[in-house]
């Protein structure tokens, strides 16, 4: 009917399915269950959170396996959806130091296309039932990312090289960042606002309030 907004659908789920702590509540069994599968029958989303860590040297790098995707797909029904949460070597900008005194040492496939397009094949299996692709970044002080303007630069560039068939959500873990000059770059770009509230962000409340 003219004139009517259709609401957008709320979702609601959480940031992994395997708790067994919720046999009864959720499972079955605590043990010898398909947790997904049983998960989906109460929740319509998850976040997979599993294939965040995955750099683990400048050679070493781990991508899901096609056979943990397939499985994923066959546990959930079409109406499911993934968040995907993208691996740290795509969204880390230098390699972790082992003692804080360690020289940072940059991460070559920091916002690399090519690389995310092979996250992607990767997923295929899931293609059908893919919600956001979570891009996760760590506090960028001033050794990491100079500014905000020069992250908000690398990234417009970085997506802009994505396929537009796809949602992309950014958390920043800025607090300073969070200003109208952030939330414009990402209307302009449609990206999701993630947030997180911890010591290093104020509770969004207090955002708002500014």
């Amino acid at each position: 009917m003219a004139g009517i907004i259709e609401m957008a659908k709320l979702r609601i789920g959480t940031c992994s399915w395997k708790f067994p702590s919720w046999h009864r509540l959720v499972y079955s069994e605590p043990e010898g269950i398909n947790y997904l599968e049983e998960y989906a029958r109460h929740y319509n989303t998850v976040e997979i959170d599993q294939w965040f860590w995955s750099l683990f040297g400048k050679d070493r790098i781990r991508l899901p396996k096609l056979s943990d995707t397939e499985a994923y797909r066959k546990a959930v029904t079409d109406n499911f959806r993934f968040t995907v949460k993208v691996p740290n070597s795509i969204a880390l900008t230098h390699f972790h130091q082992q003692k804080k005194n360690d020289p940072l040492v940059a991460n070559p496939s920091f916002l690399s296309p090519s690389l995310f397009q092979h996250f992607l094949s990767q997923l295929n299996p899931l293609r059908d039932v893919l919600g956001p692709f979570l891009f996760q970044f760590e506090y960028l002080n001033k050794l990491k990312m100079k500014s905000q303007s020069d992250c908000q630069e690398l990234l417009a560039t970085f997506f802009q090289q994505l396929p537009s068939v796809h949602q992309y959500a950014v958390e920043i873990r800025n607090g300073n960042y969070l200003n109208e000059s952030y939330f414009d770059f990402l209307n302009l770009n449609g990206l999701i606002p993630v947030f997180i509230q911890g010591y290093w962000l104020p509770p969004i409340t207090k955002l708002y309030q500014k």
